[in-house]
């Protein structure tokens, strides 16, 4: 029985328009995979530049356990990606000294766009900032973005320029 076929593949050998037809579809499928995941690298690193910019700080009410501010942060995507972010917490730091802690409303970041974003912070009734020229003001938080079916945690960083800065400062 083995002879049989043994003997029909001398007879019949294997095409080679078979090996170029699988050979192309495998070189297309590599090459698909290849811009896919060169496409989603560089998507990833465009998240990862997303900046914020502070657009409105203002106070809304003092309280026992502090002061009640209002603000709104502009975001620019500048990846080709619609992300969506649920609630961001962030940290205000006046001189690497935690001074406020907040939440920024959920979002969606069009690509190649930008979009305000509301919030609310508590600014700490205990802390004291001495007042300097050199004072250096961060906020601080992490975003998780949900793309299709997966969720990436990018953190921002955003140093506001001297003028926002004293308003966090002197905001007491």
């Amino acid at each position: 029985m083995l002879e049989g076929f043994f003997v029909s593949c001398i007879k019949k050998p294997i095409s080679n328009r078979y090996f170029m037809k699988t050979s192309r579809k495998a070189i297309l499928i590599v090459l698909l995979l290849a811009v896919a995941g060169i496409f989603g690298y560089s998507q990833y690193i465009a998240i990862s530049l997303i900046g914020a910019t502070v657009t409105k700080n203002e106070f809304l009410e003092k309280n026992d356990s502090g002061s009640i501010y209002d603000i709104q942060l502009e975001f620019t995507n500048p990846s080709l990606l619609i992300l969506s972010a649920g609630n961001t917490d962030f940290t205000i730091l006046v001189e690497d000294k935690k001074t406020a802690e907040g939440v920024l409303e959920p979002f969606v970041l069009p690509p190649l766009g930008k979009t305000n974003v509301k919030g609310t912070y508590l600014e700490d009734e205990k802390h004291e900032v001495q007042e300097s020229q050199s004072s250096s003001v961060k906020i601080s938080g992490i975003t998780k973005y949900d793309i299709f079916f997966i969720s990436i945690e990018i953190p921002f960083i955003y140093f506001p320029s001297d003028d926002q800065a004293r308003e966090f400062i002197h905001q007491k």
